[in-house]
């Protein structure tokens, strides 16, 4: 079994982030590339101490980018959509 912080990497704050927490009660994180939904779900629960209704996953495949005469590619991310239960509540940024 992984550890469970090497599952979820950080939350990340973007303007739908914030729209959908508000809204839909969603969080959407940064987890680890080779994690699956039942261990994100897994370790949300035992960190954040909250029930988990759903989970969707996506992957952000890394672009190329130009810098002077080098070329590179910047790292692929895998984000996390977590739906919470009815009821459940979780902030990040005032704590628990």
């Amino acid at each position: 079994m992984k550890h469970l912080y090497s599952i979820i990497k950080k939350p990340l704050f973007t303007e739908k982030g914030t729209i959908i927490k508000e809204t839909e009660n969603k969080l959407l994180v940064e987890v680890a590339m080779e994690a699956n939904k039942i261990e994100i779900k897994n370790a949300f629960e035992k960190i954040f101490n909250v029930k988990v209704e759903k989970v969707a996953t996506l992957k952000k495949p890394g672009k190329w980018k130009r810098y002077g005469r080098s070329i590179g590619k910047t790292p692929q991310r895998k984000k996390a959509v977590v739906t919470l239960r009815k009821g459940e509540k979780l902030d990040f940024i005032e704590g628990m």
